[in-house]
Protein backbone atom coordinates (compact mmCIF):
# COMPACT_ATOMS: atom_id res chain seq x y z
CA UNK A 1 0.00 0.00 0.00
CA UNK A 2 1.02 3.33 -0.12
CA UNK A 3 1.46 6.27 2.34
CA UNK A 4 -1.31 8.62 1.63
CA UNK A 5 -3.93 5.50 0.00
CA UNK A 6 -5.20 6.79 -3.57
CA UNK A 7 -2.23 9.81 -3.96
CA UNK A 8 -0.73 9.62 -7.32
CA UNK A 9 -1.00 6.07 -7.94
CA UNK A 10 2.04 5.11 -10.43
CA UNK A 11 1.36 3.83 -14.31
CA UNK A 12 2.13 0.02 -13.68
CA UNK A 13 2.20 -2.95 -15.53
CA UNK A 14 2.91 -6.62 -14.55
CA UNK A 15 5.28 -8.81 -16.30
CA UNK A 16 5.06 -12.72 -16.14
CA UNK A 17 8.43 -14.73 -17.17
CA UNK A 18 9.39 -18.63 -17.34
CA UNK A 19 12.84 -18.95 -15.54
CA UNK A 20 14.83 -21.84 -17.67
CA UNK A 21 18.01 -23.65 -16.33
CA UNK A 22 20.47 -23.42 -19.60
CA UNK A 23 24.11 -25.03 -18.22
CA UNK A 24 25.48 -22.87 -15.17
CA UNK A 25 23.30 -20.06 -15.58
CA UNK A 26 19.53 -19.32 -15.72
CA UNK A 27 17.59 -17.37 -18.23
CA UNK A 28 13.94 -15.34 -18.24
CA UNK A 29 12.04 -16.63 -21.20
CA UNK A 30 8.66 -16.29 -22.63
CA UNK A 31 7.59 -12.75 -21.34
CA UNK A 32 4.47 -12.05 -21.26
CA UNK A 33 2.54 -8.25 -19.80
CA UNK A 34 -0.36 -9.71 -18.13
CA UNK A 35 -2.34 -6.60 -17.32
CA UNK A 36 -0.94 -4.62 -20.36
CA UNK A 37 -3.79 -1.62 -20.11
CA UNK A 38 -3.36 1.94 -18.63
CA UNK A 39 -3.43 2.44 -15.02
CA UNK A 40 -2.60 0.61 -11.91
CA UNK A 41 -1.69 -3.04 -11.83
CA UNK A 42 1.05 -3.70 -9.10
CA UNK A 43 2.29 -5.99 -5.63
CA UNK A 44 1.67 -9.15 -7.61
CA UNK A 45 1.59 -12.75 -5.85
CA UNK A 46 2.00 -16.56 -6.40
CA UNK A 47 -0.96 -18.44 -5.42
CA UNK A 48 0.33 -21.65 -3.42
CA UNK A 49 0.19 -23.76 -6.19
CA UNK A 50 2.16 -21.09 -8.42
CA UNK A 51 -0.80 -21.38 -11.24
CA UNK A 52 -2.52 -17.66 -10.31
CA UNK A 53 -0.77 -14.42 -10.18
CA UNK A 54 -2.58 -12.42 -7.19
CA UNK A 55 -2.26 -8.46 -7.37
CA UNK A 56 -4.00 -5.12 -6.65
CA UNK A 57 -5.46 -2.97 -9.58
CA UNK A 58 -7.67 0.20 -9.57
CA UNK A 59 -9.91 0.07 -12.54
CA UNK A 60 -13.12 2.72 -13.36
CA UNK A 61 -14.55 2.55 -9.94
CA UNK A 62 -11.78 3.74 -8.81
CA UNK A 63 -11.28 1.27 -6.31
CA UNK A 64 -8.38 -1.19 -5.90
CA UNK A 65 -9.59 -4.93 -5.79
CA UNK A 66 -7.25 -7.89 -6.09
CA UNK A 67 -7.64 -9.72 -9.15
CA UNK A 68 -6.17 -13.03 -9.97
CA UNK A 69 -4.59 -14.13 -13.43
CA UNK A 70 -4.77 -17.88 -14.19
CA UNK A 71 -1.08 -18.49 -15.92
CA UNK A 72 -2.72 -21.59 -17.74
CA UNK A 73 -5.79 -20.40 -19.81
CA UNK A 74 -4.52 -16.59 -19.17
CA UNK A 75 -7.33 -14.88 -18.21
CA UNK A 76 -8.16 -12.78 -15.33
CA UNK A 77 -10.62 -12.98 -12.46
CA UNK A 78 -11.89 -10.33 -9.96
CA UNK A 79 -11.22 -11.65 -6.81
CA UNK A 80 -12.49 -8.80 -4.17
CA UNK A 81 -14.99 -6.58 -5.11
CA UNK A 82 -15.88 -4.43 -2.09
CA UNK A 83 -16.53 -0.68 -0.92
CA UNK A 84 -12.60 -0.49 0.32
CA UNK A 85 -9.55 -0.42 -1.48
CA UNK A 86 -7.48 -3.65 -1.05
CA UNK A 87 -3.44 -3.59 -1.67
CA UNK A 88 -0.87 -6.28 -1.71
CA UNK A 89 -2.12 -10.06 -1.39
CA UNK A 90 0.40 -12.22 0.94
CA UNK A 91 -0.59 -15.57 0.98
CA UNK A 92 -0.93 -16.72 4.65
CA UNK A 93 1.35 -19.30 6.36
CA UNK A 94 -1.05 -22.06 6.15
CA UNK A 95 -1.65 -21.39 2.60
CA UNK A 96 -5.68 -21.27 2.73
CA UNK A 97 -6.11 -17.68 2.52
CA UNK A 98 -4.22 -14.79 1.86
CA UNK A 99 -3.85 -11.06 3.64
CA UNK A 100 -4.41 -7.61 2.20
CA UNK A 101 -4.05 -4.08 3.64
CA UNK A 102 -7.63 -2.70 3.39
CA UNK A 103 -8.15 1.22 2.97
CA UNK A 104 -11.26 1.42 5.18
CA UNK A 105 -13.82 4.21 4.92
CA UNK A 106 -11.85 6.70 7.15
CA UNK A 107 -8.73 5.91 5.88
CA UNK A 108 -7.36 3.82 8.75
CA UNK A 109 -5.19 0.72 6.83
CA UNK A 110 -5.73 -2.72 8.78
CA UNK A 111 -4.37 -6.20 7.34
CA UNK A 112 -7.55 -8.57 6.76
CA UNK A 113 -7.89 -12.25 5.17
CA UNK A 114 -9.20 -13.39 2.70
CA UNK A 115 -10.25 -17.09 1.24
CA UNK A 116 -7.90 -17.79 -2.03
CA UNK A 117 -10.83 -17.24 -4.21
CA UNK A 118 -11.52 -13.99 -2.50
CA UNK A 119 -15.80 -14.39 -1.85
CA UNK A 120 -15.19 -14.53 1.96
CA UNK A 121 -13.42 -12.25 4.31
CA UNK A 122 -11.97 -13.98 7.38
CA UNK A 123 -11.08 -12.04 9.84
CA UNK A 124 -8.79 -8.90 10.73
CA UNK A 125 -5.32 -9.54 11.72
CA UNK A 126 -4.59 -6.73 14.38
CA UNK A 127 -6.01 -3.57 15.37
CA UNK A 128 -3.28 -1.59 14.22
CA UNK A 129 -5.00 1.25 11.60
CA UNK A 130 -1.97 2.47 10.09
CA UNK A 131 -0.36 0.04 8.25
CA UNK A 132 1.29 0.58 4.97
CA UNK A 133 2.83 -2.81 4.40
CA UNK A 134 2.61 -6.20 5.40
CA UNK A 135 4.72 -10.08 5.43
CA UNK A 136 4.04 -12.72 7.72
CA UNK A 137 6.80 -13.51 10.06
CA UNK A 138 5.23 -17.13 11.05
CA UNK A 139 1.28 -17.98 11.80
CA UNK A 140 0.95 -16.30 15.40
CA UNK A 141 3.16 -12.87 14.10
CA UNK A 142 3.45 -10.43 11.99
CA UNK A 143 6.25 -7.92 9.88
CA UNK A 144 4.79 -4.40 9.23
CA UNK A 145 5.95 -1.25 8.29
CA UNK A 146 3.81 1.56 10.47
CA UNK A 147 2.95 5.16 8.93
CA UNK A 148 2.91 7.42 11.61
CA UNK A 149 5.94 9.67 11.78
CA UNK A 150 8.70 8.33 11.81
CA UNK A 151 7.72 5.54 9.48
CA UNK A 152 8.43 2.32 11.15
CA UNK A 153 9.00 -1.11 11.27
CA UNK A 154 7.37 -3.67 13.94
CA UNK A 155 6.90 -7.53 14.36
CA UNK A 156 3.17 -8.10 16.43
CA UNK A 157 2.77 -11.58 18.20
CA UNK A 158 -0.91 -12.04 17.07
CA UNK A 159 -1.43 -14.34 20.17
CA UNK A 160 -0.51 -12.11 22.72
CA UNK A 161 -0.45 -8.25 21.11
CA UNK A 162 3.28 -7.97 22.03
CA UNK A 163 4.71 -5.37 19.37
CA UNK A 164 8.56 -4.71 19.43
CA UNK A 165 9.87 -1.80 17.10
CA UNK A 166 12.81 -2.58 14.79
CA UNK A 167 13.47 0.42 13.14
CA UNK A 168 12.91 3.97 11.53
CA UNK A 169 13.19 4.70 8.31
CA UNK A 170 12.97 1.00 6.68
CA UNK A 171 12.10 0.23 3.27
CA UNK A 172 8.87 -0.99 2.22
CA UNK A 173 10.18 -4.72 1.78
CA UNK A 174 11.29 -6.80 4.43
CA UNK A 175 11.65 -10.90 4.15
CA UNK A 176 12.01 -14.17 5.80
CA UNK A 177 15.05 -16.52 5.33
CA UNK A 178 13.86 -19.69 4.68
CA UNK A 179 15.13 -22.67 6.77
CA UNK A 180 16.03 -19.59 9.91
CA UNK A 181 14.35 -17.67 12.46
CA UNK A 182 15.85 -14.30 10.71
CA UNK A 183 14.29 -12.27 8.75
CA UNK A 184 16.23 -9.42 6.41
CA UNK A 185 14.86 -5.61 6.12
CA UNK A 186 16.55 -2.49 4.68
CA UNK A 187 17.09 1.06 6.41
CA UNK A 188 17.57 3.69 3.65
CA UNK A 189 20.51 6.59 4.37
CA UNK A 190 21.99 9.47 2.06
CA UNK A 191 24.29 6.89 1.07
CA UNK A 192 21.90 4.12 -0.25
CA UNK A 193 20.25 1.08 1.52
CA UNK A 194 21.43 -0.72 4.67
CA UNK A 195 20.51 -4.61 4.66
CA UNK A 196 20.19 -6.31 7.92
CA UNK A 197 19.29 -9.53 9.15
CA UNK A 198 17.67 -9.44 12.35
CA UNK A 199 17.26 -12.11 15.29
CA UNK A 200 13.15 -12.24 16.88
CA UNK A 201 14.77 -14.42 19.54
CA UNK A 202 17.68 -12.11 20.56
CA UNK A 203 16.22 -8.94 19.25
CA UNK A 204 19.47 -8.11 17.40
CA UNK A 205 20.11 -6.96 14.29
CA UNK A 206 23.17 -7.35 12.05
CA UNK A 207 24.17 -5.90 8.73
CA UNK A 208 24.59 -7.90 6.13
CA UNK A 209 24.81 -5.82 2.94
CA UNK A 210 24.76 -2.03 1.55
CA UNK A 211 23.72 -0.79 -2.17
CA UNK A 212 24.22 2.63 -3.16
CA UNK A 213 20.50 2.57 -4.65
CA UNK A 214 16.96 4.75 -4.17
CA UNK A 215 15.01 1.11 -5.06
CA UNK A 216 13.51 -0.22 -1.92
CA UNK A 217 12.88 -3.49 -3.24
CA UNK A 218 14.06 -6.90 -3.07
CA UNK A 219 13.53 -10.56 -2.09
CA UNK A 220 15.27 -13.31 -0.50
CA UNK A 221 15.44 -15.96 -2.75
CA UNK A 222 16.50 -19.81 -1.81
CA UNK A 223 18.84 -20.39 -4.42
CA UNK A 224 20.50 -16.79 -4.74
CA UNK A 225 20.13 -15.39 -1.63
CA UNK A 226 19.67 -11.69 -1.55
CA UNK A 227 18.10 -10.07 -4.63
CA UNK A 228 17.29 -6.48 -5.60
CA UNK A 229 16.00 -4.76 -8.44
CA UNK A 230 18.19 -2.07 -10.13
CA UNK A 231 16.62 -0.22 -13.14
CA UNK A 232 15.20 -2.54 -15.91
CA UNK A 233 17.82 -5.18 -13.92
CA UNK A 234 18.03 -8.24 -11.16
CA UNK A 235 21.09 -8.22 -9.02
CA UNK A 236 21.85 -10.76 -6.51
CA UNK A 237 24.36 -10.23 -3.59
CA UNK A 238 27.42 -11.88 -3.30
CA UNK A 239 27.57 -12.69 0.37
CA UNK A 240 31.34 -14.39 -0.05
CA UNK A 241 32.87 -11.79 -2.34
CA UNK A 242 30.56 -8.99 -0.76
CA UNK A 243 29.60 -7.77 -4.46
CA UNK A 244 26.54 -7.22 -6.56
CA UNK A 245 25.88 -9.88 -9.56
CA UNK A 246 23.99 -9.13 -12.31
CA UNK A 247 21.08 -12.06 -12.09
CA UNK A 248 18.80 -10.83 -14.82
CA UNK A 249 18.24 -7.44 -17.33
CA UNK A 250 14.82 -7.01 -19.18
CA UNK A 251 15.68 -3.98 -20.74
CA UNK A 252 15.52 -5.74 -24.03
CA UNK A 253 11.49 -6.47 -23.34
CA UNK A 254 11.11 -2.11 -23.21
CA UNK A 255 11.28 -2.16 -19.33
CA UNK A 256 12.78 0.77 -17.81
CA UNK A 257 11.67 0.23 -13.90
CA UNK A 258 11.72 -2.51 -12.39
CA UNK A 259 9.59 -2.25 -8.41
CA UNK A 260 8.26 -5.09 -6.49
CA UNK A 261 9.21 -8.56 -7.93
CA UNK A 262 8.38 -12.63 -6.86
CA UNK A 263 9.92 -16.04 -8.37
CA UNK A 264 7.88 -18.89 -7.62
CA UNK A 265 8.27 -21.79 -4.77
CA UNK A 266 10.09 -23.70 -7.42
CA UNK A 267 11.91 -21.25 -8.97
CA UNK A 268 10.78 -21.79 -12.46
CA UNK A 269 8.61 -18.49 -12.96
CA UNK A 270 9.21 -14.69 -12.26
CA UNK A 271 6.26 -12.16 -12.13
CA UNK A 272 7.58 -8.07 -11.66
CA UNK A 273 6.17 -4.79 -11.67
CA UNK A 274 7.50 -2.61 -14.48
CA UNK A 275 6.51 1.16 -13.97
CA UNK A 276 5.94 3.23 -17.15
Amino acid sequence: MLDGAMAQLPETDIWLFQIEKQEKESVCKNGINITNRPGYDNQPAFSPDNKTVLYSSVRADKQADIYGYRIGSKKTNRLTNTPESEYSPTITPDGLMFSVVVVEADSAQRIQCYSLDGHRRCYTVSPEDSVGYHTWYNADSMLYYKLTEPHSLHIQNLITGNDVKICEKPCRAFKTIPGTHYFIYGVKDTAGVVYRKYDPVLKKSMDYARAATQSEDFIWNAEWGLVRSEGAALLRYDERQALWIPLFDFSTQGIQKITRFMFDSKNKQLVLVSNK
